[in-house]
């Protein structure tokens, strides 16, 4: 999927219609939530608005993708991480907590990437080696500690030092 510049480096504009459409303003076309989500993992910016009234509908169409990502064989979020979560709104943390997730995804993001590129410096150059080693070797022990530093975090701060134990719910 190309995208499309305006020469300015800003994020291309989808306007969502009354009939649920969505329209790709920089390549004059419609496209579907697969279309975003592919557009997301490229890494192409994009936001969202109401074609009528101009409000920006960004977050909800994320999460429409995320839900949709969700309800596949594939999952990347617990049912635990979902219950804690949503336990949060409503409370303090809920000021707090939007932008400890993303740092920590962010880190999260920079480490995947070191790992590939050791992956790649290590293995690259040796024949017929390609596909012998996961993309995601390692990521297990990575998410792990990255729960566990978000568990020891939120132990630390009141009122949200509750019994957050994400080994709890192994299963959805």
């Amino acid at each position: 999927m190309a995208k499309v510049k305006n020469g300015k480096d800003e994020p291309t504009v989808i306007k969502k219609y009354a009939n649920r459409r969505l329209y790709d303003t920089g390549r004059s076309s419609y496209v579907t939530l697969d279309d975003l989500c592919e557009m997301v993992q490229e890494g192409h910016d994009f936001i969202v608005i109401d074609a009528k009234s101009g409000e920006d509908l960004t977050r909800g169409v994320l999460t429409q993708i995320i839900a949709d990502q969700e309800a596949g064989d594939e999952t990347l979020l617990p049912t635990s991480f979902l219950r804690t979560l949503i336990g949060f709104y409503g409370n303090n943390a809920q000021d707090m907590l939007p932008n400890y997730l993303e740092q920590t995804m962010n880190i999260f993001a920079q480490n995947q990437e070191q790992m590939k590129e050791k992956f790649s410096k290590s293995f690259g150059s040796i024949p017929k080696m390609d596909g012998m080693f996961p993309q995601n070797a390692n990521m297990e022990e990575l998410a792990r500690k990255n729960m566990e530093m978000f568990e020891r975090t939120m132990k630390m701060m009141p009122p949200f030092n509750m019994n957050y134990n994400s080994s709890e719910e192994k299963t959805k």
